[in-house]
């Protein structure tokens, strides 16, 4: 039996990825990964937007946890081969205070004794404040615990410190689970597996900088490093059963930046964990990571269970009998996906009025929709007619009803009610010549739109004379002249820029200096090509071939200098070209583009003085170059501003 467990980053995520995306349903994909029972953590999802087919896959049973108020976060599953392994008990959460409804009776409860805020010693917030409950804890859906007779199965997603405010929430949350796991081992003498994305390494061997001297002293310096390390075996009670199987392979990193290419050079960390009590280390017969998967910035994990032991007195036991499992099989906990109201039959879900099979089911009443009338897709013209004759009865009919009966009764509940009033008495027509019918129909149709929003008709418009459009063109390009009224345009000087390093790229300093330097760049190459259109079409000196060619031709160059596109620069250190990217981030900066070396991070990758000492700088992976598109365009001005003076100097 196989136990595997994976990050998959979006349950909507990982079909776009191959081999998935050749699996017609999540029931394909559970098949490939080849397992008897999976865990998911990141499930970035929420049960109203739950497709049917990852709720009920086929011959799996599905048990999931999502957050309380926020939806597409977080959130873990876990499914079960109906044929080899059928959970006896299922809850979710750890402290028990996320229930069904109705809450589960003593007998559906995996524990008889649950964690509490006074078993634990809490971290502290920024203020100083300790959390009185753990019901805020247990809200983002992060743990379910299935009993499976020989174990009990803990898959967690654990927080992440994403800001120093967060990690009171990850200690608090991890003193829990442990406070949780003790109960289990200690007071109901139970095996656990703990399994899932803890978000923490746990040894300097688990980290792509761990080797480094400055990373190697203060390693376990971090609160949440400690609390790993001591809770895991010798120190604690949890075997990390990945390791014990490869206690010294480097390299075995479940986790890697997308962003920064770092699964190509294997430069991740290892966050994901099936940690097992010792009286299940008999029954584990191989554990491992599987990085040749992808569709994630996780890999799976995995351990295999032996089918059968022998103990010390000579007795055979199958894993099958430990597991409680039954040759006929039996109905899986109440959480189950497949007794939620709307899997069960016992709620009706709005896209069943829009399925193929929706016919009408009454026959139409007298001018009524809230009767299901199969002509409500057809209304009669009669219920307006405001000479106030009765509305005919529409006649029976047998095709599908467009506007079911539930959908249009709520439609009119929504909708405010008003006061019932006459209908108006019709205006007098009035026949008018066909000369003004016609005319006036022409002034609509001319008819400017509102100042502030334009109409589609402003682009057919007749177009202005071209005595007017003569004028309006000389007065712009007097307008122009006059900024600078010289024959020779002086070269604007740049402001120093300052250096910038890779750490700057998430909040980069504001560019619109570099953008205003650009502006000036371009209309100063717009001033060269009119010039040079003047100096060609000049009447009154007519120039001689050889001097109008020159001019024809620095304007087709200056066009094209224009409109070509920039050339990536090369870095500093490798003289290699560089690679272009776009800030995506919030704020001044966001879809401006900037430079970066080309090359994959790695181990001592250059991340700039402030952050990597130069002794542990490895120059094969990445360097610190980094240069904004604006600035590099602004070189590019000067060197053509260069390049034009000398030729004209010389």
């Amino acid at each position: 039996m196989r136990i595997l467990s994976w990050n998959i980053n979006g349950i909507r995520t990982l079909p776009k990825y191959h081999p998935w995306n050749t699996f017609k349903s999540c029931e394909g994909i559970l098949d490939e990964l080849k397992a008897d029972i999976i865990c998911f953590q990141e499930m970035k999802s929420s049960r109203a937007v739950l497709p049917r087919d990852v709720a009920l896959p086929g011959h799996y049973h599905s048990f999931f946890s999502f957050p309380v108020n926020k939806g597409g976060y977080s959130g873990v599953a876990v499914y079960t081969d109906s044929r080899t392994a059928i959970p006896l008990k299922a809850e979710e959460g750890l402290s028990s205070r996320l229930q069904p409804q109705p809450p589960l009776s003593a007998e559906e409860r995996v524990s008889q004794y649950y964690p509490l805020p006074d078993d634990i010693v809490a971290y502290p917030d920024e203020g100083g404040q300790v959390p009185s409950t753990f019901d805020l804890l247990d809200a983002e859906g992060r743990s379910l615990v299935l009993d499976f007779g020989l174990f009990v199965l803990i898959n967690v997603y654990c927080p992440n410190e994403t800001s120093d405010a967060r990690l009171s929430f990850k200690m608090n949350y991890h003193l829990m689970l442990q406070e949780r796991v003790r109960k289990l081992i200690e007071e109901e003498h139970r095996e656990v597996i703990v399994l899932g994305d803890i978000n923490i390494c746990a040894s300097p061997l688990d980290h792509c900088d761990g080797h480094l001297p400055s990373n190697q002293a203060a390693f376990y310096d971090h609160p949440a490093r400690a609390w790993l390390h001591n809770w895991l075996a010798p120190r604690g009670p949890m075997v990390d059963i990945v390791r014990t199987f490869w206690p010294d392979r480097k390299g075995l990193f479940t986790c890697w930046n997308m962003k920064l290419q770092a699964r190509e050079t294997n430069y991740g960390t290892r966050v994901d964990y099936i940690l097992v009590t010792k009286g299940l280390l008999p029954w584990i017969g191989h554990g491992d990571i599987q990085p040749s998967l992808k569709g994630s910035d996780h890999c799976p994990i995995y351990i295999d269970l032996r089918e059968e032991i022998t103990l010390d007195s000579g007795e055979i036991v199958k894993l099958r009998d430990a597991m409680k499992q039954t040759e006929g099989g039996r109905e899986p906990p109440r959480i189950a996906a497949k007794f939620w109201d709307e899997h069960s039959g016992k709620q009706t879900v709005l896209s069943s009025f829009f399925g193929k099979g929706a016919t009408a089911k009454s026959t139409p009443s007298k001018g009524s929709l809230s009767q299901g009338s199969s002509s409500s897709s057809q209304p009669s013209k009669k219920e307006h007619d405001p000479s106030g004759s009765p509305p005919e009865p529409a006649p029976p009919t047998t095709q599908p009803d467009t506007k079911p009966v539930a959908v249009m009764n709520a439609y009119k509940k929504l909708k405010p009610s008003q006061p019932s009033r006459p209908p108006p008495a019709p205006a007098p027509k009035k026949r008018k010549p066909a000369e003004d019918s016609s005319s006036s129909c022409k002034s609509k149709k001319r008819k400017q739109p509102t100042k502030g929003q334009a109409s589609i008709a402003t682009f057919f418009s007749t177009p202005p004379t071209a005595s007017s459009s003569t004028s309006i063109s000389a007065s712009k390009f007097r307008e122009v002249i006059e900024i600078d009224g010289d024959d020779e345009m002086p070269a604007v000087a740049s402001p120093p820029t300052p250096t910038l390093t890779p750490t700057s790229v998430a909040d980069p300093p504001s560019s619109s200096q570099p953008d205003q330097d650009q502006l000036d760049a371009d209309y100063r190459l717009a001033y060269e090509l009119a010039k040079a259109d003047a100096a060609a079409n000049d009447d009154a000196v007519p120039p001689s071939s050889s001097q109008a060619q020159p001019s024809a031709e620095q304007g087709k160059a200056a066009w094209s200098e224009l409109f070509a596109p920039v050339q990536p620069p090369r870095c500093v250190v490798h003289g290699e070209l560089t690679k272009m990217y776009t800030v995506n981030k919030q704020g001044p900066n966001k879809g401006k583009t900037f430079f970066l070396c080309s090359r994959p991070v790695g181990p001592g990758y250059d991340k700039g003085k402030s952050e990597r000492l130069r002794d542990e700088v490895d120059h094969r992976y990445r360097c610190n170059y980094f240069k904004w598109m604006s600035e590099v365009r602004r070189e590019r001005e000067r060197e053509r501003e260069r390049s034009r003076t000398k030729s004209q100097n010389s």
